[in-house]
């Protein structure tokens, strides 16, 4: 899958904003170190109940809602076009990463957020990560190297054109 060109890239506005399509092995790595983390907490969740057996997929559930924001989305397929919204609130266009595949679409983010409290001379400083993922299987093949994607007001919107062979056996 090539890149989109800028132009099919540069739909923005002071309200809009591109969100760059990238390969999908760029992503493979990001992805493991996810499951990586995942399953350490899974672990730990595990030892910290006493290692009962039985509650492996309940404890990787709760480990990726621990690690993991919720990405809403929708999905609208028209006759040669395959939209997506997907709600991403306070991540900025720097911090996602979209990968598209013929029949499917990884959306991927992480920011930092930082507060700080001064109370006479100490510092008090707390960081938190906050991290999507989210890979789903698309209706139909879809063509990558001219999906477009922007982010307006925490929503990301693509427009994945079908794949050729897709059009044709829908009859579109």
């Amino acid at each position: 899958m090539s890149e989109p060109t800028e132009s099919a890239m540069q739909r923005t506005s002071n309200q809009n904003a591109a969100v760059k399509v990238v390969e999908p092995p760029s992503l493979g790595e990001r992805i493991k170190q996810i499951q990586d983390e995942i399953a350490c907490r899974a672990f730990e969740l595990f030892l910290s109940e006493g290692s009962p057996d039985g509650r492996d997929v309940e404890h990787w559930l709760q480990a990726e809602a621990d690690l993991l924001q919720p990405v809403p989305m929708t999905i609208m397929e028209t006759g040669d076009v395959i939209t997506v919204r997907a709600e991403v609130p306070g991540y900025t266009a720097a911090e996602l990463q979209i990968g598209v595949e013929p029949g499917r679409l990884t959306i991927a983010g992480r920011k930092e957020s930082k507060e700080e409290q001064k109370t006479g001379t100490t510092i008090h400083s707390e960081r938190r990560s906050n991290e999507i993922l989210r890979v789903i299987a698309l209706p139909a093949n879809v063509d990558g190297s001219k999906a477009t994607a922007t982010l307006n007001n925490g929503v990301i919107e693509l427009i994945l054109p079908k794949a050729v062979k897709a059009k044709a056996a829908t009859g579109n």
